[in-house]
């Protein structure tokens, strides 16, 4: 075979059609049965019920209302554009449900899923087709990419498909520019693939990078500098090109937590848990495992490291099929340098911008797609020695199973000791795993043994192969997954579109507390919440808790022992999900066993939809004064259990904002009286606490509303200039007036915001909100497009010329 690529002959499209058919088919047998069983819905287990759905059904109604600046519905409020284009926003996937009703969004997860799966095979199509020499191949090395491991185990994460679809286009898209020599294409799918997932782009963006470079080096391409001039010009004009979206997303994302840690040391050669070299040979020598769910290796801290890779029917046999022969193509080098990136920490955040604080492979549909393409084009060569692979496969696959069932397992507990065999965390569901992974393996040789000498005869077999071992290995995922969701009964029965069945007026004005229900509950029904599982949340939310001595990781979730954050968010209700059959566990339960409640100052209003509710009788409407306020490097002295408390004895603000703000805090410098009697002594009866929130609400505003662009309030201030507290995220998006005058924004309590009011002034107060960079980002993608316009121009004049030329 000729390591040297050319421009395409005649096409045959009808594979396409049957990659796309043929996936759809597959992907119906799969996700029908898991819509019938939930009647009618798709829910899976979750993050996918808690996140995925009710992400759809929330962004869906913002759409449709114009909404796109501020969100006050996730958590204590973000940026709609920058918190959700991680997500959804930039899906075509997402925009299909917009002319449909918000009822009935949820029910089009389950179609829209199907249709991700046939697209994710149509894509891989369209890049293997160029790389072997029969087009029946293609199809079934689209099919081992669009249903392998990977994607699987990714149902769970519902918008990691969209990259999975995106990346095979980008990169045929880049060999159309290389060999074809067709211009704009890549431009093009350069932008695509950074507006459906920013962060999944940086991955492919090194992938890509790392191609290009193996095609030249292997002298696949012939380099040309004009050419990579006009590539260069292509990946800046799609680049720049989707600055809209992307430049709000990363002012959206600085100084998220998540991103703040860098490969370092030790740790940044070797995995601190060894067990994740085990777990990366188990992703693609076995079938998909389930997250959350860690089968193989238990304590390699990876339950949702989407480590997963195997290609049904075939396993790793192809690939090693095709790495044993004696050529040193372009496609063996780059499959052996992602499988060292794979061992290397560090080279393996590189995948997906350095990020270091948790370990990842999100990246590993990149191998899917090359070992997918390596296996067809070792059923293609003569060369291939399958039998010898069989046996490396079917060695390994054994070899590991062999190591992980009979293990010996030594427990203590109560200093006594249990001796079991095995070291999987689930030993049913391992030995499963082993049986399909050898079953596959048989299947396989028993088909190549049968129709291998006949080349459409075992594309047909082969294909068929496929779509079995696809069906049994992720219908099995499927049904596990689907009968081991706690939440799915709970949010069919009691959330989804269940506002209507909550009796309370003000619920839409006010913010509740989910602490330990089912996550998202006040995203189904679209109220404000103090509560909310999101990981792309305004960076202020996450100073705020952090200032306060509370985690905030992918969620909020205040406990019980904070019970002064719930006045200060202003919190007027709890809801505690009575449980099924009214059984309630005493962890969950919001009431002790002498039904006293676990936060003080909150008494039963009522039980609706099996929601018990309870109000806060220290309530405090949004937008209050302090009378005294502390420095951040005061408040910080204090113990973390004292922090949430003592937030509503002050405002917090930092040392130059109470300087600037001395006619009103009386600080000019040294210690504050709030500081220094809270170093002394800090202590908070039930008594003084319920004072203290009498108080600040006495000095709250006596009317306060959201807005599409933000929020405004009013408040009558009969005493001398004050600040007015709000409990909203601060950011330089946000802009304030009082009484139309403008009002200067100040970050009070480490990431929340508060404005200053004219003393004896009747105060009309409105805040409105502008996503940052999103106006510089659409000048900047408008003169991207200008420039692309102008590029595809002289590139068809220019060719229009060589023509002319030639035919002179």
């Amino acid at each position: 075979m000729n390591n040297r690529l050319f421009p395409h002959g005649v096409r045959s499209r009808h594979y396409f059609g049957l990659t796309f058919l043929a996936a759809l088919a597959l992907a119906l047998l799969l996700v029908t049965p898991v819509i019938a069983y939930n009647g009618g819905m798709f829910y899976y287990y979750g993050d996918f019920n808690v996140q995925e759905i009710p992400f759809y059904q929330l962004i869906h109604s913002h759409v449709r209302a114009g909404e796109l600046g501020w969100n006050h519905l996730t958590d204590l409020g973000t940026d709609t554009l920058a918190s959700y284009s991680f997500y959804l926003m930039g899906s075509p996937f997402f925009w299909l449900t917009i002319p449909f009703p918000n009822e009935i969004v949820p029910y089009l997860i389950g179609p829209l899923l199907i249709l991700k799966f046939a697209c994710a095979a149509a894509a891989a199509y369209c890049w293997i087709q160029r790389h072997v020499a029969f087009k029946g191949y293609a199809v079934v090395g689209a099919l081992l990419y669009a249903f392998s491991g990977f994607s699987a185990y990714n149902v769970f994460f519902f918008h990691f498909h969209e990259p999975m679809i995106v990346f095979p286009l980008l990169l045929a898209a880049l060999d159309c520019f290389l060999y074809d020599k067709r211009r704009g294409i890549f431009a093009v799918a350069v932008f695509a693939a950074c507006v459906v997932n920013y962060y999944f782009f940086v991955g492919q963006a090194l992938f890509v990078a790392m191609y290009y470079l193996t095609l030249v080096f292997t002298k696949t391409y012939r380099f040309r500098l004009s050419e990579f001039f006009l590539l260069a010009a292509e990946v800046v004009l799609g680049f720049l090109g989707t600055m809209f979206v992307l430049l709000p997303s990363i002012l959206g994302t600085l100084g998220n937590p998540r991103l703040a840690s860098y490969p370092n040391g030790w740790n940044a050669l070797v995995h601190d848990r060894p067990q994740r070299y085990f777990l990366t040979l188990f992703a693609f020598f076995f079938p998909a495992d389930m997250p959350a769910m860690p089968t193989f290796t238990p304590e390699s801290n990876c339950k949702w490291a989407s480590v997963a890779g195997w290609l049904p029917l075939f396993g790793m046999t192809g690939v090693i099929a095709y790495l044993q022969l004696r050529r040193r193509d372009w496609l063996k080098k780059l499959m052996v340098l992602l499988m060292l990136f794979a061992a290397i920490p560090a080279l393996n955040s590189m995948f997906q911008l350095l990020n270091f604080s948790i370990y990842y492979t999100r990246w590993f549909y990149i191998p899917v797609l090359l070992f997918s393409l390596a296996t067809m084009r070792a059923v293609e060569d003569r060369e291939a020695d399958w039998k010898r692979a069989v046996y490396w496969s079917a060695g390994i696959t054994l070899g590991l199973a062999v190591l992980v069932g009979f293990m010996p397992l030594m427990t203590e507990k109560d200093e006594v000791k249990d001796w079991s065999i095995g070291v999987a965390a689930n030993k049913t569901r391992f030995w499963i795993y082993v049986i399909f992974a050898l079953a596959s393996l048989l299947t396989l040789v028993l088909l190549y043994k049968k129709f291998g000498a006949k080349r459409t005869h075992f594309f047909i077999a082969s294909g068929v192969g496929v779509v079995a071992a696809a069906f049994v290995t992720t219908l099995f995922v499927f049904g596990n997954a689907t009968l081991a969701s706690g939440s799915t009964h709970t949010i069919d029965q009691y959330i989804l579109n269940s506002r209507d069945k909550i009796e309370i007026d003000d619920l839409e004005n006010v913010r509740s507390d989910f602490y330990k229900a089912t996550d998202n509950t006040a995203m189904f029904w679209k109220v404000p919440s103090i509560n909310c599982f999101q990981s792309s949340v305004s960076t202020n939310i996450m100073k705020f808790y952090n200032g306060i001595g509370i985690t905030r990781d992918v969620a909020s979730r205040p406990d019980f022992t904070a019970y002064g954050v719930r006045p200060l968010l202003s919190t007027k209700y709890y809801f505690d999900y009575a449980g099924d059959n009214g059984n309630k566990d005493d962890d969950v339960c919001f009431t002790d066993k002498n039904d006293k409640t676990k936060m003080p100052c909150w008494r039963y209003l009522k039980t609706n939809n099996n929601f018990d509710v309870y109000e806060n009788e220290c309530y405090i409407p949004m937008g209050f004064c302090f009378d005294d306020y502390v420095t951040e490097a005061e408040f910080s002295q204090l113990s973390k259990t004292d922090k949430p408390q003592a937030l509503l004895c002050g405002l917090v603000l930092s040392e130059e904002d109470m300087k600037k703000n001395a006619d009103i805090t009386g600080y000019y410098g040294g210690e504050t009286a709030l500081g220094k009697s809270m170093r002394k002594h800090f202590y908070l009866s039930d008594k003084r606490y319920k004072e203290i929130c009498t108080k600040l609400a006495q000095n709250a505003c006596d009317r306060f509303a959201y807005t599409k662009e933000g929020f405004e309030a009013h408040f009558n201030n009969r005493d001398k200039a004050r600040l007015l507290f709000f409990s909203v995220p601060y950011s330089d998006g946000f802009t304030a007036t009082v009484n139309g005058a403008q009002a200067q924004i100040f970050k009070a309590d480490f990431g929340l915001m508060a404005i200053r009011l004219p003393a004896q002034t009747d105060c009309d107060i409105v805040f409105t909100y502008r996503t940052p960079g999103f106006k510089t980002g659409v000048l900047i993608s408008l003169a991207a497009l200008a420039g692309f316009a102008v590029y595809l121009a002289a590139a068809l004049l220019i060719k229009r010329k060589r023509r002319l030329n030639h035919a002179i």
